[in-house]
């Protein structure tokens, strides 16, 4: 199976974006490759979301990737994305997020609150206990907590 990010990664890129996550996996009996993409300093539309899936598939259909039939979603990453490398942290300091450990730091397999520092091994999260330090390899998955009062109240401004 070939490496999906190493192909797509440089033709997202190349467009202006940058890649989020990819996923190849079976659902509801068919095989989908989920390419999530983001456009930093602007918000994505359908325009732009089409314009990336268009790259992506004619860069698979040239280094003819995965025999035999699949489905191809190109999306955003919503306004609670997932945040995975060390550079998404630091994009997002200050920000609400919630990470989930793998094992239990400081008793709690859960962490939600203020994302205060995002250093070389572990990130910082100020939450209702205290800040926490969470090492990169201690984190099973992290994502940013959107507040929806006020994406609402933007919403209908």
């Amino acid at each position: 199976m070939m490496d999906v990010e190493a192909l797509v990664t440089p033709v997202i890129e190349a467009a202006g974006f940058e890649l989020v996550e990819v996923t190849f996996g079976r659902e509801s009996g068919s095989r989908v490759l989920r390419i999530t993409v983001d456009r930093p300093g602007e918000a994505l539309d359908l325009d732009a979301i089409a314009e990336a899936a268009e790259k992506v598939s004619r860069r698979l259909d040239l280094e003819g990737f995965a025999p035999g039939p699949y489905r191809l979603e190109v999306s955003s990453p919503g306004i609670e994305r997932p945040l995975k490398e060390r550079r998404d942290f630091e994009r997002f300091l200050g920000s609400q997020v919630s990470v989930k450990s793998h094992g239990l730091i400081e008793n709690v397999r859960n962490h939600t609150g203020q994302l205060v520092s995002a250093g070389a091994e572990a990130i910082v999260v100020a939450t209702d206990g205290g800040e926490r330090r969470i090492g990169y390899t201690d984190i099973a998955s992290a994502r940013t907590v959107a507040d929806w009062d006020a994406e609402l109240k933007r919403s209908n401004a």
